[in-house]
């Protein structure tokens, strides 16, 4: 791993890289890849909606979350127009066994305020991994084009993970966060440990 890659590390905490063949299986059909990518983007969409329609009242993060609904479906767009571009269709959503063993990590007692911690810790981790993968295409898949394009989502990526945890702080203790951050980056590298390395898959 060079420097660069470290830092990357560093930023994002994440524990675990990527398995270096998943590029070369992702871009071996596109189709696969990309309607994964849209449907990801959706769900990142409706879970903003979700989270704002559990906690209204917590004002300054509907107003961070909001823009960020519009940002995303945006996204959904975008890969649905690469796609159109490339004559490829949108195939069906399929099961995200990643996100799916994040939410069962989640604690789902506690106070209302600390449940809210662990969405958005979730969001966070979802949205560092999702950073570590667009940037992964955007130095090694082989298509210039996309090169970019995935160069512009990484970056998107890495500000809302930054944001989640921001909020993630505000309504909880700063060290309450970083020690629970720590387990979900310890249990996530293990988990990826035991999921198959999937081209098919953002995650």
């Amino acid at each position: 791993m060079d420097e660069i890659d470290e830092a990357h590390k560093r930023v994002l905490g994440l524990q675990l890289p990527t398995d270096p063949r998943w590029v070369n299986m992702a871009e071996m059909d596109l189709t696969e890849i990309l309607t994964d990518h849209a449907y990801c983007e959706q769900k990142a969409a409706t879970s903003c909606i979700t989270i704002i329609q559990q906690y209204p009242e917590k004002l300054e993060m509907v107003e961070e979350l909001a823009p960020i609904v519009t940002e995303e479906w945006g996204h959904f767009r975008l890969v649905l127009a690469e796609m159109k571009k490339r004559n490829l269709t949108l195939g069906r959503q399929r099961k995200d066994e990643y996100v799916n063993a994040l939410m069962k990590f989640q604690k789902k007692d506690g106070a209302w305020e600390d449940r809210l911690v662990e969405k958005l810790l979730v969001f966070a981790l979802i949205e560092a991994r999702s950073c570590e993968r667009f940037r992964l295409l955007s130095l090694h898949i082989s298509d210039d084009e996309l090169k970019d394009f995935y160069y512009k989502f990484m970056v998107a990526e890495a500000a809302h993970y930054k944001m989640f945890i921001r909020l993630a702080k505000k309504y909880s203790s700063e060290e309450k966060v970083n020690k629970r951050w720590k387990e979900y980056l310890d249990f996530e590298a293990e988990m990826l440990k035991t999921l198959e390395v999937r081209g098919d898959r953002m995650h």
